[in-house]
């Protein structure tokens, strides 16, 4: 009896004196522009292989994960389309000022699903009458957005156009409208639609003043290390590499 209980002491004490398995540490997550859905998902893979941290990208116009970041969300870096939304928080001191970096620079491109079959292959046969509505994402929450308005204008096209010009909150949600035949043609980042199917236009890049993408890590992350890895890695040749192959210029 005593050598069963001595037994069971000793088994109980070696569960306790047992290692425990090391706590997995939280994820790092970045607030990243809708353009970059497709790029940053395979940034996210190779910087994740290299480094073991996790990544989770929340994605969304510039403008709103901008007042999203500016209301204290839990981001840890903040990835944008723009220059002037990123500044903007540095200035407000929600992002830190020496982590500011602009990481690429985007391409327009207009994307039209069935345009081999309707004969629409470039930016003027939106004129015409089989293109009923063209899908830009709105110009005050999005650059690409922005840069869709200026490319029509400057082509002397906005007039004509504009009445078949149908909103989305994204450019991301733009590309989906025309993906469903909810639009016959969309204003969108290259990187979206490089190997998609259909007429993939490449803008012409005196129609719109460049597309700079900034970033900087958020003030208040807890994960300041694991963030300026993330900046390193992309910023560096590797991450570089991804987002040339994904359709952007570097600078």
């Amino acid at each position: 009896m005593r050598r069963a209980i001595a037994l069971s002491c000793w088994v109980l004490c070696a569960a306790c004196s047992a290692p425990r398995a090391p706590e997995s540490k939280p994820a790092l997550t970045v607030a990243a522009a809708a353009n970059l859905t497709d790029v940053f998902g395979k940034v996210g893979l190779a910087f994740t292989a290299k480094t073991g941290v996790e990544v989770i990208f929340s994605y969304g116009s510039t403008a709103q994960l901008s007042q999203q970041v500016e209301n204290g969300a839990p981001f840890d870096l903040f990835a944008a389309a723009d220059t002037e939304h990123v500044d903007s928080l540095v200035s407000a001191k929600k992002l830190t000022e020496d982590s500011r970096a602009v990481y690429a620079l985007g391409q327009l491109a207009l994307w039209i699903p069935n345009g081999e079959e309707n004969g629409i292959r470039d930016v003027k046969d939106l004129a015409a009458s089989k293109v009923r509505f063209i899908a830009v994402a709105q110009p005050a929450l999005a650059p690409y957005g922005r840069a869709a308005v200026e490319t029509l204008k400057n082509a002397q096209l906005w007039d004509l156009l504009q009445p078949k010009i149908v909103y989305a909150n994204s450019i991301s949600m733009a590309k989906q409208m025309a993906a469903t035949g909810n639009a016959d043609a969309a204003f969108t980042s290259y990187s979206l639609v490089l190997h998609e199917p259909g007429v993939v236009v490449k803008i012409a890049p005196h129609l719109y003043l460049p597309i700079q993408q900034a970033l900087a890590i958020v003030a208040s992350s807890p994960r300041m290390e694991e963030a300026t890895r993330f900046r390193s890695f992309l910023l560096g040749p590797e991450g570089r590499a991804i987002l040339v192959n994904g359709g952007y210029l570097v600078p």
